[in-house]
Formats: C-alpha cells, sequence, structure tokens
C-alpha cells in the first residue's frame, strides 16, 4: 500500500483505506496511489484548470465591479490580480508535479513550512469548497428564475435538484466527475470564445442597429468612476473594488493542484496545465474585461438596477445588457443557460475529497457526503428577506477570503498581494455611514477561523516553523517514480489527433 503523509510530523503513515478487506490487484496498484484512482486524463486536467475558474464571477460578478470603477479600473483590476495568479500558480505547479499527492495544498504547507500551518489551510481548503457550493448553488437558483414559468416554483427546489445532481457526480468513480467538468467547461470556453468574437463585431458596427461602439463609453461615461469618494481617492477605492472582485472569479485556478493526486501521468499533465494558465488569463478574464467595459456602459441604468435589486441572474449579466443594447435577442436565453451551467459546474468542482476513507473506487465518499450536507445552508435562499440574491452575496464574500488565503501560502509577491486584500477587503464598512454588521462578518469572520486553526493546532501540538534545508520533499516521491514508468504519451495517428494532444 502507498503512503501519505502526517500533518503534523511529515512522517509516513497509511494512506486512505479501502472499504474492501482484499489487497488491491496488480492493475489497481498501478492506476492508485493512496487508494485514490488516477482516473484523470490529461484532457480532464486541462479543463478543470479551465472550468474550475470560470463560473458565475466572470458572467455575473464582473458587472458590480464595472458600475463601481469603470472599464478601465475593471481592466487594470483583473488583469493585476492574473499576474500575481500567475505567480502563485507557478509555484504550486512546481511543488504538484514533482509531489503529486493527495491533499496537495496542506500537505505542502506542513512539509515545507509547519504543521500549523498545513492544519489551517486544509480545513480552510475544506471550508472554502463548502461554501463554494453554497455560493453556486444559491446562484444557480436564482439564474433558473430568468425564464417564464419558473419564477413561481420556491427556490428550494431548485437547490434540492442541483444538489442531488452534484453529489451524484462527485460520489461514484473519479472519472464520472473528470467527464462532467469536462463537458461543463467546454461549453464555458465556447462561450466565452464566442461573447469575445461577437464583442469585436458588435464593436466595428455588425449589429442590427449598425452602431460602431468602438470605445464610446471609455469616453462617456468616461474609464475611471469614484466610489466612495470624490476625486483620486474615489477613483482608487473603485479600483480597489476590482481587485476583490476579480480574486472571486479566479476562485478555483488552484484546483489543478488539487487533482494531481488523481492524475495520470501527473508529472507530465499537471505542467502543462500550469503552463497554459498564463494564457488563459490573458483570453478568459484579461480579454474579458477588456470586452465588457466595451459592450456597456458603467452607469447603464440597467445594469446599475439589476445591482441595486440584487438580481443574480442573466439580466444582471453585463454581456446580456451589453447585446440587448445593440438590438440583438437571441441571446439572453442562452447566456442564461451557460450561467446556470457554469454555477452548477463550479459547484460540482468544489465537492472534493479531504476526508480519508475511501470506496473500492477510490473516492472519498465521507468527504463528499459531509461538504455536500454544507450545502443544506444554501436553504438560507428561501427566506423572504434579501432571498438568494442576499444569500449568494454572503456566500460569495466567504469564499474570496478563503481563496486569499490559500493563495497567500505559494509565493512572497502573492503572500504579500493577497494579504493585503485580506486585511482591506471589507473597507467600504469602515466608510461613513455604511456600517453593517452583516457585511463586517463576512469580510473578516474567515480570518478570525484562520488564525484560530493556526494558533490552537501549534499550541496543541507544539509545532515549529521548518527551515528550508529540512523540509521534506521525499517522502512519498518513489511511489510517484515507480507509477510513472507505467504511463505512456498518447501516439498521435493524424494531424486532428496531434492538434487534440496540443490543446489537451
Amino acid at each position: 500500500m502507498t503512503t501519505d503523509i502526517n500533518i503534523e510530523k511529515g512522517e509516513k503513515n497509511e494512506g486512505c483505506h479501502s472499504e474492501t478487506e482484499h489487497p488491491p490487484t496488480q492493475g489497481e496498484l498501478l492506476h492508485r496511489h493512496g487508494e485514490l484512482n488516477r482516473g484523470l486524463k490529461s484532457r480532464h486536467i486541462q479543463f478543470i484548470a479551465i472550468g474550475g475558474s470560470i463560473g458565475t464571477g466572470l458572467f455575473l460578478g464582473i458587472g458590480s465591479a464595472l458600475t463601481k470603477a469603470g472599464p478601465l479600473s475593471l481592466l487594470l483590476g483583473y488583469t493585476i490580480t492574473g499576474i500575481f495568479i500567475f505567480v502563485m500558480m507557478m509555484s504550486l505547479g512546481e511543488m504538484a508535479t514533482w509531489l503529486p499527492l493527495p491533499g496537495a495544498l496542506p500537505q505542502f504547507c506542513a512539509r515545507y513550512v509547519d504543521g500549523a500551518l498545513g492544519f489551517a489551510v486544509g480545513w480552510n481548503v475544506w471550508y472554502s469548497a463548502a461554501i463554494t457550493l453554497c455560493a453556486e448553488l444559491s446562484a444557480a437558483s436564482l439564474i433558473i428564475g430568468y425564464w417564464k414559468g419558473a419564477e413561481g416554483v420556491n427556490v428550494a427546489v431548485w437547490i434540492t435538484i442541483i444538489l442531488v445532481v452534484v453529489v451524484l457526480l462527485n460520489i461514484f468513480a473519479v472519472s464520472i466527475y473528470g467527464e462532467a467538468e469536462f463537458c461543463f467547461a467546454s461549453i464555458k470556453v465556447i462561450t466565452i470564445v464566442g461573447l469575445l468574437i461577437m464583442t469585436f463585431i458588435v464593436m466595428l458596427g455588425g449589429n442590427p442597429q449598425g452602431r460602431r461602439l468602438g470605445f464610446t463609453y471609455w469616453k462617456n461615461p468616461g474609464p475611471m468612476k469614484e466610489y466612495l469618494a470624490e476625486g483620486d481617492l474615489g477613483r482608487f477605492l473603485g479600483f480597489f473594488t476590482t481587485l476583490i472582485n476579480a480574486a472571486f472569479s479566479f476562485g478555483g485556478v488552484e484546483m489543478v493542484a488539487v487533482a494531481a493526486g488523481e492524475a495520470e501521468n501527473p508529472r507530465k499533465n499537471i505542467p502543462k496545465a500550469v503552463r497554459r494558465i498564463f494564457w488563459r488569463i490573458i483570453f478568459f478574464y484579461v480579454l474579458g474585461a477588456l470586452a465588457v467595459g466595451i459592450l456597456v456602459a458603467s452607469n447603464d441604468p440597467r445594469l446599475l438596477s439589476a445591482q441595486a435589486s440584487g438580481t443574480s441572474n442573466a439580466a444582471a449579466s453585463p454581456w446580456v445588457i451589453g447585446v440587448q443594447n445593440v438590438g440583438i435577442s437571441v441571446l439572453p436565453s442562452i447566456i442564461n443557460a451557460v450561467i446556470l451551467s457554469s454555477a452548477s459546474s463550479s459547484a460540482n468542482a468544489f465537492i472534493y475529497t479531504f476526508f480519508l476513507k475511501c470506496n473500492k473506487q477510490g473516492v472519498h465518499w465521507i468527504a463528499v457526503l459531509v461538504t455536500s450536507a454544507m450545502g443544506l445552508l444554501t436553504y438560507l435562499s428561501v427566506q423572504k428577506d434579501g432571498g438568494a440574491a442576499q444569500a449568494f452575496q454572503w456566500f460569495q464574500n466567504l469564499v474570496t477570503i478563503s481563496s486569499l488565503f490559500t493563495w497567500s501560502c505559494a509565493a512572497w509577491a502573492a503572500l504579500i498581494y493577497f494579504s493585503m486584500l485580506i486585511i482591506f477587503n471589507g473597507f467600504s464598512v469602515f466608510m461613513s455611514g455604511r456600517w453593517n454588521i452583516s457585511d463586517f462578518f463576512a469580510a473578516y469572520v474567515n480570518t478570525l477561523i484562520f488564525a484560530v486553526l493556526f494558533i490552537a493546532w501549534k499550541l496543541i501540538k507544539k509545532t515549529k516553523w521548518i527551515p528550508s534545508n529540512e523540509a521534506d520533499i521525499t517522502s512519498g516521491k518513489d511511489a510517484i517514480d515507480a507509477l510513472e514508468e507505467i504511463w505512456e504519451d498518447p501516439k498521435p495517428r493524424n494531424a486532428l489527433e496531434c492538434f487534440w494532444i496540443w490543446l489537451a
């Protein structure tokens, strides 16, 4: 049986135990490490890297940043956050390639820094996964309400249906999860590519009204907006909100490292996926932010109204409002369907395995069920006061900060940048006349939870900071090296297969 690492001491222990008593077969040994079934192929890893981070933030949340900050601030915010995300992912990708073990993030923190940090990050990762599930379920229930006939149905019905589907996708073999993510991510990629092409055409006048948009909305109402204050300070605060908004949109980008423990040939597939993150950041996020600023004005009445009312379906999407403004009427329902699939797939991506007991398919079924149970918090959406929109906002705030804590443990530059966002993410509640206890709680409760977990574990276990020359970088490596000899690179038989291997 292969082994994993004790999170407090960095020692070898038995990995997750199968419910079956018989020893694994030779075939199972070739494809498992720590009883996790390595059933994720190269294309699964590539599309998990894409799909895990393309969700409601890029389709819906980006509109809120536009109304507060303006198109230039939006573009700068997503670009700067993308740079630090790339810095963090290159560091994380290097570690995950060297030791593609289950529980990558907490394992690395415990091995290389401090057991207490590994403990805190481990629970933070699980907490982030559970709250993201709630956020995306809440968003999905709102999105369905966009279509006629669905408004009269209680949101609890939609939450229940989507939650059951997501649990079923995660409770079976990892290959089923991989195929589901592949399909969902493909839909999102096709949609983003289509929207970017459409924006370019509309920008040049290819629309029913024949309007040549160009950079009209950058001139009027202007490239940067004032937020909560006047003058340069107001413009800076508007820009700063885009950094926080972008952090939510990028949430899930680290899933490629988490999936390393269940990936085939991780020494090849993980670095390939990580290296391409640079181009995905530019194409999906930077160009996406630019396109939104071209399509719709930051003071568009319908966008402002949707933000004020807490609407979280296609009616609040700047993409939808932008195409409607130029007379294109066929796209809103299509975009709403894609946003729904994005919310559902993001919920699917974040039910992942953190407890040790596996079934014979190598699935941590207890972890899946416990994390799924946290999804019951989504029924807060049923409340009349604020409803699903308010619940989604709460969950979004909680998810953003938990992701920042995880990202901050990968590189010094990322540590400084994401720590700054953690400290100042709730700045708006300290502005004159804007104090709100629920917003303050959502902004800073994660900081308290993380600190309590870290300090408690350090005091109880008396862990110590690990000097770099004492970090354990070898335990578990032999098992991966042995598996590496088994995996063979696919050989293309024609030009189409050659292109597919390059793509995936």
